[in-house]
């Protein structure tokens, strides 16, 4: 698949394992687990496959993010992203990492 990112932080928090923005700024442990999350979107052959994965969580999303989807970082936070089909590719647009509350666990 192919993963590109929303906003420019999420490419950085990928890349270089931090962000300049302070607002966007995570501890390691999550930084790296965030990185073995988008390697693994980068590396399966369609989103099917993130089923088997039960250590991701992966969920499409209701209600007021219906057309979302998400996979878990940990228990604290999860990835949210689109995921559209263009010819044979799949492309998946990660849009957000957000903590969960204690709501959603």
């Amino acid at each position: 698949m192919i993963v590109t990112f929303d906003k420019e932080y999420l490419e950085k928090l990928y890349t270089s394992g931090k962000s300049d923005d302070k607002k966007h700024r995570f501890q390691p442990d999550v930084v790296k687990r965030y990185r073995k999350c988008i390697d693994t979107l980068k590396h399966v052959p369609c989103i099917e496959a993130l089923y088997p994965i039960h250590s991701l969580n992966y969920e499409v999303l209701k209600g007021d993010k219906a057309g979302k989807s998400s996979i878990r970082v940990n228990d604290k936070y999860r990835i949210e992203f689109t995921v559209t089909e263009q010819g044979a590719e799949t492309i998946v647009y990660i849009c957000n990492i957000l903590e969960l509350s204690n709501h959603y666990k």
